[in-house]
């Protein structure tokens, strides 16, 4: 599972970047997908007040996400930090996931993806974004204003060349 080619090379110079553009570009895309997706959370029950943690296996970053507040932040691996439940997978596979486009539970058996702490508030999580229908693309395209079609347009693009090698897991 690889990064496509166009935007490995950002990716690869986040560990020099100061955190917060990094973490307001992050929490921006958040808002945006709670606007879309207001009841993004509302399946969580007893475990939204829960913390979760997403770490990309590829990046120097940890994504927090608070869902009753609703707030995201963004650290440094290595950073100390609490979550009640967390992932850990390579970007691609964290986004395949959110999009539900990949089964979480044969990644899991096969091991290519991890979850750590509390199991069941994963497993919440997991189903409250599986009824949510997000489209990174479409969802992005909102803030494209005039450019919102090319936005798209690439953001697909991206998408198809990412899940390429996941076509065999779903």
């Amino acid at each position: 599972m690889q990064i496509p080619s166009l935007l490995a090379l950002p990716l690869k110079a986040m560990p020099l970047m100061p955190l917060m553009p990094i973490e307001r570009v992050a929490r921006r895309l958040f808002s945006l997908l709670l606007l879309a997706h207001g009841d993004m959370f509302a399946r969580l029950g007893e475990y939204k007040s829960n913390r979760f943690s997403f770490a990309p296996t590829d990046l120097p970053l940890v994504f927090l996400v608070e869902p009753d507040t609703p707030r995201l932040t963004v650290i440094r691996k290595g950073e100390a930090f609490t979550a009640d439940a967390g992932v850990e997978a390579p970007l691609v596979m964290l986004l395949a996931l959110l999009e539900g486009r990949c089964d979480a539970d044969a990644l899991f058996f096969s091991r290519d993806l991890s979850v750590i702490g509390d199991m069941e508030a994963m497993l919440a999580m997991r189903n409250a974004l599986d009824d949510c229908d997000i489209d990174l693309p479409r969802d992005l395209a909102r803030i494209g204003g005039p450019a919102s079609g090319l936005i798209q347009k690439m953001a697909e693009e991206i998408r198809r060349q990412s899940m390429k090698e996941m076509q065999g897991w779903n």
